[in-house]
């Protein structure tokens, strides 16, 4: 299916988003669908997370000034944000602010799926913390 603007609405299918998560072979799959829907306010992600992945032993990162909200679909996943840790199960929201730096872990043996909403700003910024996640 190829991306289509109408009249109020677009459509866009899988193959059309973005995979942030391409280079990572057994990463699972990120897909981005904004700019696939050509979104002007809202970024929207989903995940798949196979067990055993995520941000545990690599960095923490945070997006100043961005709003996001992770929905647990399927599965548990970890979260790291500063120095709280907690998991967050199906039909769960966790809300970020862009002030902590935070990582997401699937430490589980079952698949995880998320949706992933935030703020879409014209020049998102990126800041990582290595060590963050011992």
């Amino acid at each position: 299916m190829k991306t289509k603007t109408v009249h109020g609405h677009s459509i866009a299918g899988r193959e059309q988003a973005l995979d942030f998560m391409a280079e990572y072979p057994g990463y699972g799959e990120q897909r981005w669908y904004s700019d696939a829907l050509a979104n002007e306010q809202l970024s929207f992600s989903w995940r798949r997370m196979p067990p055993d992945t995520g941000g545990r032993g690599s960095y923490g990162h945070r997006h100043p000034g961005q709003e996001e909200v992770y929905f647990v679909i399927a599965g548990t996943v970890t979260f790291k944000v500063g120095d709280d840790v907690f998991e967050a199960g199906p039909q769960t929201a966790v809300r970020l602010t862009g002030e902590q730096f935070y990582s997401v872990h699937n430490d589980t043996g079952a698949e995880a799926e998320l949706l992933i909403f935030s703020t879409r700003l014209a020049d998102p910024q990126l800041e990582k913390l290595d060590g963050f996640w011992p």
